[in-house]
């Protein structure tokens, strides 16, 4: 997965890795519609976000929010991700971008996820904190996302900051995109409403260019 950024990120590396099968293959069962799409785009800020731009490669790039980042030591992390309706007890590791392909940098194990640290922490009161995973490995398996697409609205989940705290949250939407038509802005935004954004790759895979074509995006809310 390439999306590109120059300083902000390159939000859906997140699931990339490859099949070994040729030609072009499902990534497991796909959902059957979208759900909560309504109310994942209210979440976010009424303000006009800037419109990502396009890379060479054709991918869009992901547009840098105005922020106010917390003072040194306030941001709370998350450490810990559990989701019992498709069985993910994951650590969360602090992931930012790859200096030398520009690239979202997922940690290189399947079964651990990756928080977006240049966006809000589990303490912030506005904003999108960012979880991306995996969802399979041609050396690994399947990876911690492997199941995302199966959430549903209403499903819980929990993730626990580094400051020990247990925080609930509620699912309100789940969406397949296009990586090219994925609206970054809303997803990676530091305004709007507290929200927690879980990313990973979906729909049929190209072993020609070894990448997913879809991102699966589920939205959820403090319970």
């Amino acid at each position: 997965m390439t999306v590109r950024n120059r300083g902000a990120l390159a939000a859906m590396a997140a699931g990339a890795a490859a099949l070994t099968v040729a030609g072009v293959v499902a990534c497991g069962s796909r959902p059957a519609e979208d759900v909560g799409a309504d109310e994942a785009a209210a979440l976010a800020s009424t303000t006009p976000a800037p419109t990502p731009t396009t890379t060479a490669s054709g991918d869009p790039s992901v547009p840098v929010n105005a922020g106010t980042l917390p003072a040194a030591g306030a941001t709370v992390p998350p450490v810990r991700l559990r989701i019992p309706p498709i069985g993910v007890a994951a650590t969360v590791n602090p992931v930012g971008i790859n200096q030398r392909t520009d690239e979202f940098e997922v940690p290189p194990s399947v079964d651990q996820v990756g928080w977006y640290r240049y966006g809000p922490g589990l303490e912030a009161g506005t904003g999108s904190v960012v979880i991306a995973g995996h969802v399979d490995s041609a050396d690994q398996g399947k990876g911690a996302f492997f199941r995302l697409r199966e959430l549903d609205r209403g499903d819980t989940l929990t993730v626990t900051g580094s400051d020990g705290r247990e925080r609930p949250y509620r699912v309100v939407a789940r969406e397949e995109y296009a990586k090219t038509g994925i609206p970054l802005d809303r997803y990676f935004a530091r305004d709007g409403s507290p929200r927690l954004t879980l990313i990973t790759c979906g729909g049929p895979f190209d072993a020609k260019t070894r990448h997913y074509r879809d991102n699966i995006v589920v939205t959820a809310v403090p319970a």
